[in-house]
């Protein structure tokens, strides 16, 4: 008989929903479904999960050790044995470390599961052998830097709070298709209060749609609109200067430098009408319950850091966050304090070991960016495709072709990057294995148990990694240990619960208190005040960033070679590279499409179906013209990060996009792109 055992969702989104799995057989579910009793889930999932069975039990799972017999890329596989994939795999590892030193060596991973055991295992690897460490940008670090840069710490209002809000202003993030559960409290608030719902994005995304106002700005540019919204609380009486008085650092300094940043000068830059720009100031000026919550979209720009920030202080600016329902949130992250020495190896790492950027992985492995040290010659990828994700991808891709670079991949399919491997390890998904999770858009921290057997020979990160680390040497007692003692250990370690307590209680929920949370005893800083004129420097080496909350030009700067600005979105039906592989997904995202208003595609000559050839002086991509009303001219949206066999000459839209750091700490700018647009 069928029965539904509990778990958590293991993938790269702010949600970490509580699940409910139907088991059917010790190796078969059914269902998934959202946990009803959990605050923050609510009993509601993404359709993308809902459907993980279709994922779980796909065809063409891997599901055993597979050695390149051909060319690379070439598709030529044979199989082989776990302990001759293994070998094979340490031996590379030992032969780079014995002709070029163990710095040769870069294990490489992110976030195709969040689980904390499993994804972090690799970590321990590389802590303990010395190898080169990795310095994670990818996804968070500009909207990182951008919410530290003024408040200190990375935690905020509850976002269940949402439900007593009189207005949730939804910025440079698409909730409806990227964190579902945003809505359930949005809805909750729209009935019991009539509250508004404002997004503020280059286009009109699901969420757009069904909300009350769409702020429609050019890509880039929602620092200046942040500062002419200030101009107008300041101007108009809605500053909250006794709240300031208490809380904040260089309130005069800001006042006077808003006197310029008018609705007209912000106007010019974002392409909104000065009545647009003053009635949201007027809006949220009003609303003292307003809550801002904040995306990653908008800080995948060169000036994503600067961004965050601008748009962070408005609630500082109205003392929001003194009211239930009002403040902001960007992410949670910073309210645990889980202890990941085990799973990590933290204690054995050595931060003088050269740390390579992830999102500066071509460079890396074409050798432009190598700090001084050897070549990278064997890699470990887990959890990570960065043959479709990175940015700069034909770099990536010649450097990943090297004859004299190894690659392993253990993945659950064969991905991009695993289709270029030496090897090929078959990995299980979160149902198969044991994993503790946390939130990042809630609070709390979840365990997901195994639930059923993974298909034929595939086998968990945690394992692999023990193994590997056996063959070369590695020593750390969390190579001895199953993840669910390493789990009980860290919970202990960190005086939370241990797990069997945890499991039989499903969740624990980490939320500080009211005031914690709504940064009433202070903001982290010595003098605990919110910071207006942020200390860049402090938080990494990369320069350019305003002084003051203000308008930073977008680095892809669009000319009249180069006139288009690209933004490469997210996709309802895909998360990154995963959910690219189910059937249901890609019938209902159809291919790669390039949203155009419908003027440009009558200025290019092109109407819907039309192929058109994007590029720039990186590359260029064939992909299909879409008219779209819902952007500026000058705009063009590619939604979805699909594999490159589904683009018309093979490659990917990652072409187009720039490995160039963003300021102060790194990062990738996914949506800060120029790029001339022609009718193929």
């Amino acid at each position: 008989m069928a029965e539904y055992v509990p778990s958590a969702c293991p993938h790269d989104c702010p949600s970490t929903c509580a699940l409910e799995v139907e088991r059917l057989a010790p190796d078969r579910i059914g269902k998934v479904r959202g946990a009803a009793d959990n605050s923050y889930t609510a009993g509601v999932i993404c359709a993308k999960v809902a459907r993980y069975a279709e994922r779980l039990h796909h065809p063409e799972r891997l599901t055993v050790p597979l050695l390149r017999t051909g060319p690379k890329g070439a598709g030529q596989w044979k199989e082989i044995s776990w302990d001759e994939a293994l070998d094979r795999v340490a031996g590379a590892f030992l032969d780079a470390e014995r002709r070029l030193g163990p710095e040769s060596v870069f294990p490489l991973f992110y976030a195709g599961t969040m689980g904390l055991v499993q994804r972090g295992s690799i970590q321990r690897l590389r802590h303990a052998k010395g190898y080169a460490r990795q310095i994670s940008t990818i996804c968070d670090t500009p909207a990182n830097m951008g919410w530290m840069a003024g408040y200190g710490d990375i935690r905020g209002a509850d976002p269940r709070e949402m439900a007593e809000s009189d207005l949730i202003v939804n910025w440079g993030g698409n909730p409806v298709a990227t964190q579902v559960n945003v809505m359930t409290h949005v809805s909750r608030a729209r009935k019991a209060r009539g509250a508004k719902l404002v997004t503020i994005d280059p286009y009109r995304t699901g969420t757009a749609e069904v909300s009350d106002l769409h702020l429609m700005l050019k890509p880039g540019t929602d620092g200046a609109l942040a500062c002419a919204v200030m101009h107008v609380l300041f101007k108009e009486g809605y500053a909250d200067r006794a709240y300031l008085a208490r809380f904040a650092a260089g309130v005069e300094r800001l006042e006077a430098h808003l006197e310029s940043r008018t609705p007209e000068w912000a106007a010019g830059i974002t392409g909104l009408s000065v009545d647009e720009i003053v009635g949201f100031a007027r809006l949220y000026g009003q609303m003292k319950r307003s809550y801002l919550r904040l995306g990653y979209g908008f800080t995948r720009m060169r000036n994503g850091a600067a961004q965050m920030h601008a748009a962070s202080c408005l609630p500082v600016v109205t003392g929001a966050w003194q009211h239930p329902g009002g403040g902001a949130l960007y992410c949670s992250s910073g309210i645990y304090r889980i202890d990941r020495t085990l799973a990590e190896g933290l204690d054995v790492r050595d931060p003088t070991i050269r740390g390579f950027d992830q999102s500066r992985l071509g460079a890396v492995l074409t050798g432009e960016d190598l700090q001084g040290g050897p070549p990278v010659t064997a890699m470990l990828v887990q959890n990570h495709n960065p043959a479709s994700v990175a940015p700069d991808l034909a770099r990536v891709h010649a450097g990943l072709m090297r004859d004299d670079l190894f690659v392993a991949v253990h993945d659950a399919f064969l991905n991009d990057t695993a289709k270029l491997a030496d090897l090929v390890l078959p990995a299980t998904l979160f149902l198969e294995h044991d994993d503790i999770y946390r939130g990042g858009g809630q609070s709390h921290i979840l365990i997901g148990r195994k639930v059923v057997e993974g298909p034929g020979e595939a086998r968990e990160n945690n394992w692999v990694n023990a193994e590997i680390a056996r063959r070369v040497g590695a020593e750390h007692p969390g190579f001895a240990m199953t993840a669910w003692e390493i789990i009980d250990a860290m919970l202990k370690a960190s005086g939370l619960p241990d797990a069997e307590t945890l499991h039989a209680n499903r969740w624990h929920d980490a939320q500080p208190d009211f005031e914690t949370s709504h940064f009433l005893k202070g903001f982290d800083f010595p003098d605990g005040r919110f910071r207006f004129a942020p200390d860049w420097a402090s938080l990494g080496d990369y320069g350019g960033l305003p002084e003051m909350p203000d308008h930073m030009e977008p680095g892809g700067r669009t000319d009249g070679e180069h006139p288009f600005r690209l933004v490469t979105a997210p996709a309802r039906q895909f998360l990154n590279s995963s959910f690219t592989e189910m059937p249901t997904s890609v019938a209902r995202e159809k291919r790669p499409t390039a949203l155009l208003h419908p003027d440009d595609c009558a200025a290019l000559g092109v109407a819907e179906g039309t192929p058109v050839r994007l590029g720039n002086r990186q590359g260029s991509v064939l992909v299909h013209a879409q008219p779209f009303a819902g952007l500026q001219r000058g705009v063009v949206v590619v939604e979805g990060i699909w594999p490159n066999a589904a683009f018309v000459e093979g490659m990917g839209i990652n072409v187009l996009t720039s490995s160039s750091p963003i300021p102060p700490a790194g990062g990738a700018a996914f949506h800060d792109t120029a790029v001339w647009v022609r009718a193929a």
